[in-house]
C-alpha cells in the first residue's frame, strides 16, 4: 500500500475496494481452475486490475493490497480455513460454502491477520458490500458480516 498517503481518502479508499475484489475475484478464480495463485496474481496485474464483476473498468487496484491479501490466503490458509471453519454452524464445512463466499470469507480473514492498521469495521464493511455485489439474497450479506465479525475477535483478540 506504498505511496497512499499522498492520494486523497477517497481515492485510496476506491483503490482499496477494487484491490479487494480483484483478490475476491483471484481466489474464486484459483479455486475454480485449479491454477497457482503466482499466475493468477501475475494474470490480474498484468490484465485485470481495475476490472469489476461485469467487466466494467473500476477505480484502479492498489496492487499492493491486492498481492498481499491473495498470498496472505495462500500462505495461511489452513489457518484461515480452520478459523472460519470453527465460525460456521455446527456440522457445516467449508466445502459446503457457495465459491464466492469462500472466497469473501478467506480474503477478509487474511486482512485480518496482515493488516493490524486496518480496523475490523472497515475490513467487515466492505467486504459486506462485495458479498452484496455478488448476490441478489441479503442473507448471504448478513452470513458475511456475521461470520467476518466474529472472526475478527478471533482473530485480533486484542480488538
Amino acid at each position: 500500500m506504498s505511496g497512499q498517503g499522498k492520494l486523497p481518502f477517497e481515492v485510496t479508499r476506491a483503490r482499496r475496494a477494487g484491490a479487494r475484489l480483484a483478490a475476491v475475484q483471484a481466489l474464486y478464480q484459483m479455486e475454480q481452475t485449479g491454477r497457482g495463485g503466482k499466475g493468477v496474481i501475475r494474470e490480474f496485474m498484468e490484465d485485470r486490475l481495475g476490472i469489476g464483476p461485469e467487466g466494467e473498468p473500476v477505480e484502479e487496484a492498489d496492487p499492493d493490497l491486492f498481492k498481499s491479501i491473495v498470498n496472505a490466503v495462500i500462505e495461511r490458509q489452513d489457518e484461515i480455513d480452520a478459523a472460519i471453519t470453527a465460525r460456521l454452524a455446527e456440522g457445516w464445512k467449508l466445502s459446503r460454502l457457495d465459491t464466492i463466499s469462500r472466497a469473501i470469507l478467506r480474503a477478509g480473514a487474511a486482512e485480518y491477520l496482515v493488516h493490524p492498521e486496518l480496523s475490523q469495521a472497515i475490513i467487515v464493511d466492505e467486504y459486506v458490500s462485495l458479498a452484496h455485489d455478488f448476490f441478489e439474497d441479503s442473507a448471504e450479506a448478513k452470513f458475511v458480516n456475521g461470520v467476518l465479525d466474529r472472526l475478527g475477535a478471533d482473530l485480533r483478540p486484542q480488538g
